[in-house]
């Protein structure tokens, strides 16, 4: 578990040390820089960590034999070229987890930064985010990358059709890595303050068309799979209510964080999905599309969980108390979830390539 931890502790560390300084810039310097460096390395260079790890092992091996055409056809076509590019390179899957990993945490960071306390953001992503999701499912952090980049790039008054379609390309690349991120688009359309039927159009349009060329083919094996099954995912309980209490948090105080138009709409929109989404997981046996659909509203826990500091601040000066609440709080989470959670065993312990049987 020690690498975990460690993980935990320079970004709790980070916390501490930059709580008092005014600026953002301030905390996104090298030392900030060195600490995603370290993450998505830790992400990477894992090797065996994540419960979906043997299906990906057989993904790679599968399209050593295949040709581009139909190793595409086999999965997610940016995953697959990946696994596809990584054969013909004579690589290991180390190759394909770290593009990934590269691609989560630029989105990563890129959000983090748009947080007035980028350090305190990027902690409450690890105990979930980036230990759980990164490191486990491959395909969806690169999807969650994309979109997270995506969230930060919206953070101006107005959406523009620059905005736009800055937006349509990272959801295009989130889409390609995994269908499901096209849902966020529909969270995205209402979220402008003028125009907001020009908009909502133009977010139609380019759902429809993401839909038309990655998305249909897939429709029926995700209902079959997710919904007719009704398949048990033993995760999505735990995402649903991680979700909860920053979703009502954002809906009570949103007033303090000092946002724009349009991200005061965004992340309304995100705040509801989270708590239809636990309403859902009540009433339906779908489960794991449920979860897979929770897995895009864990941005909001970052959003909420890093501006609570400002929002109770006194001033330009966040309250100290609350960065301490928001570190102990995902300290237990890590806890928790390492030491209790059905599935945990997977993670550990941290295998790292190329030591392969080295444990940590």
């Amino acid at each position: 578990m020690f690498p975990y931890w460690l993980l935990f502790s320079i970004f709790a560390v980070g916390s501490l040390e930059y709580r008092r300084r005014g600026n953002i810039g301030s905390q996104t310097g090298l030392l900030f820089l060195a600490a995603a460096a370290f993450v998505a390395l830790m992400i990477g260079f894992r090797y065996e960590v994540g419960g979906d790890w043997g299906s990906y092992q057989r993904m790679f091996t599968e399209t050593r034999y295949l040709a581009l055409g139909p190793s595409l056809e086999r999965g997610d076509p940016g995953y697959m070229f990946l696994n596809w590019l990584g054969q013909r390179l004579d690589l290991n899957i180390w190759f394909v987890n770290l593009t990934c990993a590269l691609i989560f945490t630029w989105g990563l960071i890129k959000f983090a930064r748009r947080q007035p306390s980028p350090w305190l953001a990027g902690l409450v992503a690890v105990p979930y985010l980036i230990i759980v999701v990164a490191m486990g499912y491959t395909r969806q952090a690169a999807a969650i990358g994309f979109i997270l980049a995506a969230l930060a790039s919206l953070d101006r008054s107005e959406i523009t059709l620059t905005s736009l379609l800055r937006l349509a390309f990272y959801v295009f690349g989130a889409v390609i890595f995994h269908k499901s991120a096209i849902i966020v688009l529909p969270l995205v359309a209402v979220s402008g303050s003028k125009n907001r039927f020009v908009t909502a159009g133009i977010m139609v349009a380019l759902m429809a068309i993401l839909y038309y060329l990655l998305v249909e083919s897939a429709v029926d094996k995700l209902l079959s799979g997710y919904v007719a099954a009704g398949y048990e995912s033993q995760g999505a309980l735990v995402r649903s209510i991680m979700s909860l209490p920053p979703a009502l948090l954002y809906l009570r105080f949103h007033k303090e964080f000092r946002l724009t138009e349009v991200q005061r709409k965004l992340w309304r929109n995100f705040a509801l999905a989270a708590i239809a989404t636990f309403a859902l997981l009540m009433v339906s046996s779908a489960s794991a599309a449920i979860d897979r659909l929770a897995l895009y509203l864990i941005p909001l826990q970052m959003f909420v969980l890093s501006r609570l500091p400002e929002a109770f601040g006194n001033g330009e000066r966040p309250n100290g108390q609350v960065v301490l609440a928001v570190i102990a709080y995902s300290a237990i989470i890590q806890f928790t979830w390492l030491n209790y959670a059905q599935n945990s065993g997977f993670w550990i312990p941290y295998k790292l390539f190329p030591l392969g049987t080295q444990f940590f």
